[in-house]
């Protein structure tokens, strides 16, 4: 695949301390597991995640600014079925994402999938389209739609862990949150022997930021 000497390919997700991305026993009442939502709790207060999904208020500290930060640049968004929606098998024609008709990413979005499905024009910029064919036929799509922009691989953890183990991540963003989940579903599994050098580390009350330049 050819890719731009600036463009690059990133991956961020909140982690538990343990290591998990979510709770055990996922479903319709807890789709990030059993106390997975607690790992989000710190994005939710600041004013930049609020901003992004068009509310007001919020807190203006460091972790609101390294949501800013890591949004810079980005012009196309990977993300697993599991992210954008519950359920399995064939689609649900009336479900549109968890983000109502105007979606935070204002940008175009590629999900990964098995099962066909017409693009989605949804408000504000996001278009969702539906890739059958792998993660490599996606990573070119979302190359394709934003040459002079990075790619962000938004989760869930499957959608990241396959990235990771075919080498087309150029850096990992973990948000480190201190609680333990003490099961569901792990980030850092059958990766390969991953080549990790850390960049950057910023501190908070609530949670730590972590970036790594991988391989």
């Amino acid at each position: 695949m050819e890719q731009s000497t600036t463009q690059l390919v990133k991956a961020r997700i909140a982690v538990s301390l343990d290591g998990y991305i979510a709770g055990p026993n996922p479903g319709s009442e807890h789709p990030l597991g059993e106390g997975g939502e607690r790992l989000h709790e710190w994005a939710l207060e600041t004013e930049a995640w609020r901003r992004q999904h068009g509310r007001e208020g919020g807190h203006s500290n460091v972790d609101s600014d390294v949501i800013d930060e890591i949004q810079q640049g980005i012009g196309a968004v990977i993300m697993g079925r599991n992210m954008f929606g519950p359920g399995r098998g064939e689609w649900d024609p009336e479900w549109k994402g968890w983000w109502g008709e105007e979606p935070p990413f204002k940008a175009p979005v590629f999900v990964l999938t098995h099962h066909p499905r017409e693009t989605l024009e949804m408000e504000g910029g996001t278009t969702f389209t539906f890739v059958t064919d792998g993660i490599e036929a996606a990573l070119d799509a979302a190359r394709a739609a934003t040459p002079d922009d990075d790619v962000l691989i938004a989760g869930g953890a499957k959608a990241i862990q396959q990235y990771l183990a075919a080498d087309l991540v150029d850096e990992l963003f973990l948000h480190v949150v201190p609680i333990l989940l003490g099961g569901g579903e792990r980030l850092l599994v059958d990766v390969g022997d991953l080549d990790l050098q850390q960049l950057e580390v910023i501190g908070s009350p609530a949670v730590t930021h972590i970036r790594y330049a991988v391989g």
